[in-house]
């Protein structure tokens, strides 16, 4: 659970509250008991609000880095047996 201040606590202690932030603990702002705002650190802002990439990009991307084309796999065989294909069992409804 991030650590909690009121505004007017926030106010006063705002550089500890950044320095948290920083080191990667967030901190809630609250207003009359409520939550009102969370103060994160730049990167895990940007890691949050980063535009989420499509699947195909990220596989082809991973087979790049790790020259998955040099290794001669072949899927085709590598997975053909992984799904057991038998009807599964008998069920009554």
């Amino acid at each position: 659970m991030p650590d909690q201040y009121s505004i007017a606590q926030a106010r006063d202690r705002f550089a500890q509250i950044v320095h948290q932030a920083e080191n990667g603990k967030p901190v809630e702002i609250t207003r009359r008991g409520q939550s009102v705002a969370v103060v994160l650190s730049l990167s895990e802002y940007q890691r949050l609000t980063r535009e989420k990439s499509k699947f195909g990009a990220e596989l082809a991307t991973f087979r790049e880095k790790y020259q998955i084309s040099t290794l001669n796999i072949n899927p085709d065989e590598v997975f053909s047996n992984v799904r057991d294909r038998t009807s599964g069992r008998e069920v009554n409804f």
